[in-house]
């Protein structure tokens, strides 16, 4: 004979389990009669400790405010985001892609650097899982033939090509014509494909009027960097081309000034680092002046406006221009998994990856075209705007079109 008060003991705890999930559920922000529903379980991998850990952390704030702006979208779909540390380590970034897999992960988003987006993706190609890169720009990440991997960033060669047509703008605008420049870059995964790049189309543009003097590369995780702005310096180079991550832009920065370098200023053909609220914070004025061309956020767009209102409201001592590539381009990964999951509405991994496949999102925050992936998983037709540090924030300067100010090239303190 059943014990009546065991009975209800089971039931009662059934009731507290259905709650707690409907809790769950109403508080990352979904509408009620979805709740129901099998949530999309969202990987979400990034380097949040580290040496770009500050970058990681910036590109989690997009994921944070996920949910909110989803909503704010009319996207009635349950998400669960799982959260991972990458750790700036290439090894520990596939074994923790391949722990979110097994711990119940549809799909998988992240993870902001080349190298570790190259060893996740051959993970979620073993196990059959969709994997959308937010921000990585190594071009071999998409030419491998994968079936489950998604890319909506420029390649390192897109980057490069916008970077420097950009310089070409930008010497128009500013009415210079810099002769000679040194090319710094990172030696990892991205700063690599970066130097291909350039050393490939840089010779091909006759309308720049400049030539590489010296090529140095140079470790991001480096805590001294004077030779190689000794190096640099003694090239004589009217300007520098750098390739960066954060804290070695911040080492680099510092060091010109303890070496009284007097060039005409640093242009980034497509890197992180010198935008970043923490290269502000740490340098003050000595912030001001280097240009970054880099994608960027359309501040003109309706998404950018709902995006920053839910930031603000997430982040009230933050200010949406100092995360924005890496807020938007995290949100718009996680949006492409949550357009996909509502089209399929399956969380199998092959509806998943068929639904990703044929993504049409014509509204965004990010400058470019739609997001549409190609055979090869590429989202083609992402932009970049010239992005200069004036009055210690990221300024666009160029396009005309977009500019908030206009650019200032050389340096105030350069003398020829």
């Amino acid at each position: 004979m059943k014990n009546p008060a065991t009975g209800r003991m089971r039931s009662r705890r059934r009731i507290l389990k259905a709650a707690a999930a409907s809790a769950a559920l109403t508080s990352i922000g979904f509408p009620a009669i979805v709740r129901g529903q099998s949530a999309l379980n969202v990987g979400v991998l990034l380097p949040v400790s580290g040496t770009q850990a500050f970058i990681g952390q910036s590109c989690k704030r997009g994921a944070d405010i996920a949910s909110e702006v989803l909503g704010a979208l009319g996207y009635k779909v349950p998400l669960k985001l799982m959260h991972a540390d990458t750790e700036t380590n290439v090894d520990v970034a596939r074994s923790r892609a391949e722990k979110l897999i097994n711990d119940g992960a549809h799909v998988l988003v992240g993870p902001f650097d080349s190298g570790a987006a190259a060893a996740i993706a051959q993970v979620a190609e073993q196990k059959g899982v969709p994997f959308v890169i937010n921000i990585a720009a190594a071009p071999q990440i998409t030419e491998q033939g994968y079936k489950y991997v998604f890319r909506n960033f420029p390649t390192a060669p897109e980057l490069v090509r916008n970077g420097l047509a950009l310089i070409g703008d930008l010497f128009r605008a500013t009415n210079t014509v810099p002769r000679t420049a040194v090319f710094m870059h990172v030696n990892d995964t991205f700063g690599q494909a970066m130097r291909k790049g350039i050393g490939f189309l840089l010779p091909k543009l006759d309308f720049l009027p400049f030539k590489v003097v010296d090529t140095i590369s140079y470790d991001p995780a480096a805590r001294d960097l004077s030779v190689e702005v000794a190096k640099a310096k003694a090239t004589n180079a009217d300007f520098m081309l750098l390739v960066s991550r954060l804290n070695d832009a911040i080492l680099l920065r510092r060091e010109i000034v303890k070496q009284r370098w007097n060039m005409m200023g640093i242009v980034s053909p497509g890197s992180p680092g010198m935008y970043e609220e923490q290269y502000y914070k740490t340098l003050g004025p000595l912030s001001n002046y280097p240009i970054s061309n880099v994608p960027w956020y359309n501040p003109k767009a309706e998404l950018t406006a709902i995006v920053d209102k839910a930031f603000t409201k997430r982040f009230p001592k933050d200010r949406l221009m100092f995360h924005a590539l890496n807020v938007g381009y995290t949100f718009e990964s996680i949006l492409i998994a949550a357009d996909a999951f509502r089209r399929a509405k399956s969380t199998d991994a092959n509806a998943l990856t068929q639904a990703i496949r044929e993504t049409d999102i014509k509204s965004r925050m990010m400058l470019g075209g739609p997001i549409k992936f190609s055979a090869k998983g590429q989202v083609d037709g992402n932009l970049s705007a010239c992005v200069q540090n004036l009055n210690q924030r990221p300024t666009v300067v160029l396009p005309a079109a977009s500019a908030e100010a206009r650019p200032v090239f050389p340096w105030p303190h350069y003398k020829s």
